[in-house]
């Protein structure tokens, strides 16, 4: 079966399609799990961290903030170089938060276990992932929602700016700038830019 193109895939992903959301997670988590691995080079972290945990953050994190139109992603390069970023950040926030607590990872004892990289997200999680992005919908205010929207449906940056005034610049720092509001109000991890 042929792949699908990167802008359709994408296009799909900010409309919040389910199927998009899969396809994506199949082709892309390999790479972040590789991430997270080189990482963890330290025996007694890869005990506390679980590779799949931290990818299902990043991608819970990209999808929400895709379906709100954040990423001017052009093609994979800048998509694996995103997903590569924002892995990194999450790895190095955890490990500040572990040695932060005081926690000596170092007595941390686990049961070695299996990990089963899910093809596709669960029943819950899709629900979750709804329940979350109409949350972070109703806390933006009306200008806001309709910058999201319009990102969304793939709309660029100069067309936003001749429908609502202003410039593309400034439209497109409103809509970051709510999406670190929000994400702030709701206590999610945030994405460095470079």
């Amino acid at each position: 079966m042929p792949e699908e193109p990167f802008d359709a895939l994408i296009a799909r992903i900010r409309a919040g399609e389910e199927r998009a959301a899969t396809d994506l997670v199949t082709r892309y988590e390999p790479e972040i799990r590789r991430e997270v691995r080189f990482m963890l080079r330290d025996p007694f972290l890869r005990r506390t961290f679980d590779s799949m945990d931290i990818c299902q953050s990043v991608m819970g994190s990209f999808f929400l903030r895709a379906a709100l139109g954040e990423y001017d992603l052009d093609k994979p390069e800048d998509l694996i170089r995103l997903l590569i970023r924002m892995t990194r950040n999450k790895v190095v926030d955890a490990t500040r938060r572990q040695r932060a607590q005081r926690r000596d990872h170092r007595r941390a004892t686990s049961i070695d276990t299996v990990e089963i990289a899910a093809c596709c997200p669960t029943p819950s999680q899709v629900a979750e992932g709804r329940e979350m992005l109409a949350a972070f919908r109703g806390k933006l205010n009306t200008e806001e929602r309709q910058l999201a929207d319009l990102r969304s449906q793939g709309q660029e940056w100069l067309d936003i700016a001749h429908k609502m005034g202003g410039t593309p610049d400034a439209r497109r720092k409103q809509l970051a700038r709510a999406i670190a509001r929000v994400s702030s109000e709701l206590g999610l991890d945030e994405p460095d830019d470079e």
